[in-house]
């Protein structure tokens, strides 16, 4: 088998899938089909501060190629993670783990980094966009100066490994550039794309908002030229998010400047996809090495 070892800024991953965050909870359930010592890492759900319910019901809504949720970033908070969950993970995980961090205000996201610091993580997200929920970061994606501040203000706090998560809609570049220059050392591109659904029969949204973030195989021609973009804008780390299903998108995120590949509504779909995708992209990369045509990160030929 070919070597897929990545290094992502300071982090270094045994290959570039890791679990997305969100869609594969604290590993309910998962392990009974998924071995996660075989993915490069994961990352958690969203956590906060305090406690959260999400939303109330229905919040999933499939459409053609994709899924709208409004979970509303339901979880336990910070103290019952640490305490209860994260002691679990680290027990059945052997990879990185990283967090990823939400807050409705800079003094929230510090709280909880503040309060995990020390665990034996390996780095955290911060969650600076979410289109589900009416507070919880979506004015951060919006405004480059509050990311700024947000991220020199966590570095004053942590030096370990750090990832910004972008929204895909909005002022995502000078977002982007405000959070390496303030001492991200990745970029998480991206998070779920603004949707609606709607109810015909009811005359109503599917969901119990109006509103939620699609994600899915219908996002992937979006997400890849987004990362597209900021690979030729910073060439700087980006762990890719958006509709990966198949070895070959691994690859094509990679060819377009993605470090490593974050897997997300393909193990709502089949908790194996992630082993599957695995096994698919070391055999296309061995494949393509006999050829000697070799997927570097940032490689996409530009001349054709």
């Amino acid at each position: 088998m070919p070597d897929l070892s990545v290094q992502v800024g300071p982090l270094t991953l045994k290959n570039p899938l890791l679990l997305a965050s969100g869609t594969w909870g604290f590993g309910e359930g998962l392990s009974h089909h998924l071995d996660l010592s075989v993915l490069g890492g994961v990352v958690t759900k969203g956590i906060s501060l305090n406690p959260r319910p999400g939303n109330p019901p229905p919040r999933l809504a499939e459409t053609p190629c994709g899924l709208i949720n409004a979970i509303g970033l339901e979880n336990p908070g910070v103290k019952v993670f640490r305490e209860k969950i994260l002691p679990s993970l680290l027990a059945k995980i052997k990879g990185p783990i990283l967090v990823n961090v939400f807050g409705e205000s800079r003094e929230e996201f510090l709280a909880v980094v503040e309060a995990l610091k020390d665990e034996p993580v390996a780095g955290f997200e911060l969650n600076v966009s979410c289109p589900n929920v009416e507070k919880g970061g979506l004015s951060f994606a919006q405004d480059p100066e509050a990311v700024k501040t947000l991220v020199q203000e966590v570095r004053e706090v942590y030096t370990g490994f750090l990832s910004v998560k972008l929204s895909p809609v909005g002022p995502v570049l000078a977002v982007a550039e405000a959070a390496l220059k303030a001492g991200a050392d990745a970029l998480t591109a991206a998070n779920t794309y603004p949707a609606l659904a709607v109810d015909l029969w009811q005359r109503r949204p599917a969901l119990s908002r109006p509103g939620g973030g699609l994600s899915g195989p219908a996002i992937k021609p979006l997400t890849l030229k987004l990362v597209f973009d900021l690979w030729q804008r910073f060439k700087a780390p980006i762990l890719a998010s958006g509709g990966i299903s198949s070895g070959r998108d691994v690859l094509e995120y990679i060819l377009c400047g993605a470090a490593a590949c974050q897997i997300g509504t393909a193990t709502l779909i089949d908790p194996e996809n992630p082993a599957r995708i695995l096994r698919e992209t070391e055999k296309l990369l061995t494949a393509l090495k006999e050829e000697k045509i070799f997927p570097l990160r940032g490689s996409l030929r530009l001349d054709a």
